[in-house]
């Protein structure tokens, strides 16, 4: 009998970073007029470096435009671990976001108690598996802001 297979391998998974890889490419090269929106959100791309790696990691994740720059939600689609651009973050706040056809660098923080409490009405408004997401993980799900400093 074979070993079973470790999380993450397998082609469902290859085919899902191939289709994230895709994504990411197309919204660059247009702009974000392509891939700029998914399940009727705002997407960004948004660049960490590898929390083990040092390497450059982009993801396509969904935002909120705040008074003074994006909110992004560490949903990891309930999971009960963060993703890993989460981890980046913590690791070094310092990221950059394509938003549009808009580059730049940012600085990342996670919101305080507060701040998530006013910001997830808005968010789950937006796209309501956050709270779907929220009510069957056992962590709290955090939102990060990200604040341009250039």
């Amino acid at each position: 009998m074979a070993p079973p297979k470790p999380k993450g391998s397998g082609f469902g998974h290859w085919l899902a970073k191939l289709g994230t890889r895709l994504h990411i490419l197309i919204y660059r090269l247009s702009g974000g007029r392509i891939g700029g929106t998914a399940f009727n959100s705002p997407v960004l791309l948004l660049t960490s470096r590898g929390a083990k790696t040092g390497k450059k990691r982009t993801v396509a994740i969904l935002y909120l435009k705040t008074d003074d720059g994006y909110a992004v939600v560490a949903s990891y689609g309930g999971a009960d671990k963060h993703p890993a651009w989460f981890v980046n973050l913590r690791n070094d706040p310092n990221a950059e976001i394509q938003a549009g056809a808009q580059s730049f660098k940012v600085l990342s923080r996670i919101a305080t108690r507060d701040e998530k409490a006013e910001l997830w009405p808005k968010l789950t408004a937006m796209y309501p598996d956050y709270q779907v997401y929220q009510d069957r993980s056992a962590r709290d799900i955090p939102v990060v802001l990200l604040s341009p400093t250039s």
